[in-house]
Order: C-alpha cells, then sequence, then structure tokens
C-alpha cells in the first residue's frame, strides 16, 4: 500500500505541491500519495491529528499554518527553530516533527536555477513573517555583504534583526520609504502577492542587473514581479523555490533526493 502525504493550507487548491511529488515519486521508483487538505482557518490541529491518526506519514504546510504547526511540533530541527516557522511535518511513533524547508529551497533555487551568487552581494528581504524567518538562516550561510529586512511594522523588521545579527553578516532592519538602492537581491517574503497586492517599494531598489523574487507562484507575473521588471530587475517567480523546498521534504521523508531540473522545466513548460 502506498504511504500518504500532503499539504496543508487555506487555501490550497491552486497548490501544485501533488504534481511535484508525484513526479518525484516517477522518478525515484517510490510509491507514495500525495494529495491536497483545506483545513479551517481555526482547525490546524484538528487537522493535524486526524491525519496522524488516520496513518498519513508526512505533511507539507503552506500559508497560513507555519506558525501554528512549529507551536504543534514536538520536535524541531535546527533550521526550524531558528525560523520559527515549519513548513515540513513527519508523523513517527506519536511524535511530530517538524522542519523548514523554505530557505533551503529559496538558496537552491537562486544559486542553482538562476545561477546568481550570493556571496558578497546586498540583499533586501520584503517581510518579516514565517516566510521571512524561514530564508533568513539559508540566505545569511551564503555570506552576502549585508542583509536589509523591510516590513510594514518597522518593530517586526527590526526584532528579526536582532536576533539573526550574530551570524557575521550585517543585518539591518527599514521601513519601506526609508529603503536606499539598487540592491542585488531582493527576495519579496510577503503575502502582498496573494492578494494581488504590491509591496510598497520604491523603485530605487531595482538596478539593471537586480535579481527579484517573488516567493509566490501563479499562472502570471505577479504586480511585484512586473513592478520590478519595469524598473530594470530581472524578475522571478517562487516555482522554482517551490520545488527546491519540496525535494528537500522529499528527501527527509523518503531518503532519496529527486532531480529537481526535469520537475521545473515540466512545470514552466506551457500548457
Amino acid at each position: 500500500m502506498s504511504e500518504r502525504y500532503c499539504v496543508i493550507g487555506n487555501p490550497v487548491a491552486h497548490s501544485k505541491s501533488p504534481a511535484i511529488h508525484a513526479a518525484f515519486a516517477a522518478q525515484t521508483g517510490q510509491h507514495l500519495v500525495y494529495e491536497r487538505c483545506l483545513a479551517p482557518l481555526d482547525g490546524f490541529r484538528a487537522t493535524v491529528a486526524a491525519l496522524a491518526a488516520a496513518g498519513c506519514k508526512g505533511a507539507n504546510v503552506t500559508v497560513p499554518f507555519k506558525l501554528e504547526a512549529a507551536a504543534l511540533a514536538t520536535a524541531l530541527t535546527a533550521r526550524a527553530r531558528a525560523a520559527g516557522a515549519v513548513n515540513t511535518l513527519t508523523f513517527l511513533a506519536g511524535e511530530i516533527g517538524g522542519d523548514n524547508t523554505d530557505g533551503a529551497g529559496l538558496v537552491a533555487d537562486i544559486v542553482r536555477n538562476a545561477a546568481f551568487a550570493i556571496r558578497g552581494q546586498r540583499v533586501l528581504l520584503l517581510g518579516a513573517g514565517g516566510a521571512a524567518r524561514g530564508a533568513l538562516l539559508p540566505l545569511l550561510a551564503e555570506q552576502p555583504a549585508a542583509l536589509v529586512i523591510a516590513n510594514r511594522t518597522p518593530a517586526s523588521a527590526a526584532a528579526l534583526a536582532d536576533a539573526f545579527g550574530s551570524e557575521g553578516v550585517p543585518v539591518t532592519a527599514s521601513t519601506f520609504a526609508a529603503l536606499a538602492g539598487p540592491f542585488d537581491l531582493i527576495v519579496n517574503a510577503t503575502s502582498a502577492s496573494l492578494g494581488g497586492e504590491l509591496p510598497p517599494v520604491p523603485a530605487t531598489v531595482f538596478g539593471t542587473s537586480t535579481l527579484a523574487l517573488d516567493m509566490m507562484y501563479g499562472n502570471k507575473p505577479t504586480l511585484f514581479m512586473d513592478f520590478a521588471s519595469a524598473h530594470g530587475a530581472i524578475a522571478r517567480d517562487g516555482l522554482g523555490m517551490l520545488v527546491e523546498q519540496a525535494a528537500e521534504a522529499f528527501a527527509l521523508w523518503r531518503g532519496v533526493r529527486p532531480d529537481t531540473a526535469p520537475v521545473l522545466q515540466q512545470l514552466r513548460a506551457p500548457s
């Protein structure tokens, strides 16, 4: 019998994770079933309990439950503790293991798929929620020259900068209005694109060689991507990050690492 996995979110109907994990399973000869699971906004804990009781082996966690997943997990990896957010749960012998593969997936997509070396570059991270926290440690591990965190709530950005300021890279906080660019790499970790909105970043943050990556993905470029492109930047969506973080989760669950390149190429092919 195939073992069962899923992605938990709200909304979740748009998720490409089932297709990605099906492709990984076919590629590696693994037998599994991977489905979408819509959890009520006030019912994440009950949803996880029901999945574990039904024999589900693991679950990915997406918006808006990553912080709640971290609180629910009974054992956290070091990167999940640093992020304070969890996107990968493993159910084993009554324990709920929590990991965060988002940051590793983001960096893998930037470095490998986009062929962009982060080391020595000036990085701007937009947002201070769970997505931003998950990205910080892996980004800092690449040794950029400096990293600036900008957020609508300045206190949240300042708290993150303080929490990650001892990693050997200068980390500072800023309001959107006070940003002084251009930056080499800009990562949009806000949820603005989910609502079809644009983070209030000044156009001066973009340069002609800036890589501007939106963690969100869809059938067309986000407003952030369009805005970045209009001001000379190289815009990239979050599909590559999604595939790379999924590969991290798949390797954790199944003990084998899939090749992401053909899966990403397949997803980007015109339908």
